[in-house]
């Protein structure tokens, strides 16, 4: 089983080099909505979470709504552990996955081969995982003879097919999204679109980051509404979507 519980979490970015200044910090705070202040030691902070309570269980696909800056990505970070709660508890059990950057250590001096390595390492497959998956990856990626050649030879398609392949064969208990993902020519957003839908029905918990109202409708049975950092709406998608994106 895999879990989420979020107990009045609150995530605060230090700003070392920005001024201390009251009148600064008051003009800085009032044209923010208040997301900016100062710590106990006087530093300018950023709150870019604050206050979110909530739990998700097996079977949760929550759809992350919220304008740009509102929280979404940093909700996101925290979830896969790049951020850690500045007040408050986060508890989380259960394998992540996370497809927010799928280029992630990828190397274009390597060739498409050493690179999946590399990426399969970076999502927490062993050698031997990935060796005996190997020749499944390279024909999904359809890269041919290519795989064997330094990606800086690649297209940007080319790329993003071997990124794709190689992160969508991991199965998470917890996977994380921001938007979908869709790649490549028709013929390949073909099999992407199969493959995505096919991980996140094997997933036991979805969070995806997203502005478009038919993604959510279709892929999420709940969503959150985020609003300068703190939840504004938690409920059934419809709902939530239908108050956020309007009747």
């Amino acid at each position: 089983m895999a879990s989420i519980e979020f107990k009045d979490v609150a995530v605060d970015f230090p700003i070392y080099n920005a001024s201390g200044r009251s009148l600064k910090k008051r003009l800085i705070s009032a044209a923010t909505g208040g997301q900016i202040g100062a710590d106990p030691l006087g530093r300018v902070v950023v709150r870019a979470l604050e206050g979110l309570s909530f739990t998700l269980r097996d079977g949760d696909r929550v759809g992350l709504l919220g304008h740009n800056g509102a929280g979404k990505s940093t909700l996101l970070r925290l979830l896969s552990g790049v951020y850690m709660p500045s007040h408050g508890s986060a508890r989380i059990e259960g394998e992540i996955g996370s497809l927010i950057d799928i280029s992630l250590g990828i190397d274009t001096e390597a060739t498409g081969r050493e690179n999946i390595y590399l990426r399969g390492a970076l999502l927490g497959m062993s050698k031997a995982e990935l060796k005996d998956r190997m020749d499944e990856i390279v024909a999904f990626s359809e890269l041919g003879d290519f795989i064997d050649m330094p990606l800086r030879t690649y297209s940007s398609g080319m790329h993003l097919r071997l990124a794709f392949a190689v992160s969508t064969t991991v199965r998470p208990e917890i996977l994380l999204m921001d938007e979908w993902l869709s790649v490549g020519d028709q013929g390949f957003k073909h099999k992407a679109e199969a493959r995505m839908r096919e991980l996140v029905q094997a997933t036991n918990i979805l969070v995806i980051a997203s502005h478009t109202r038919e993604l959510v409708l279709e892929t999420c049975n709940r969503a959150i509404w985020l609003e300068h950092g703190k939840i504004r709406m938690d409920g059934p998608a419809e709902d939530v979507a239908a108050a956020y994106f309007g009747n």
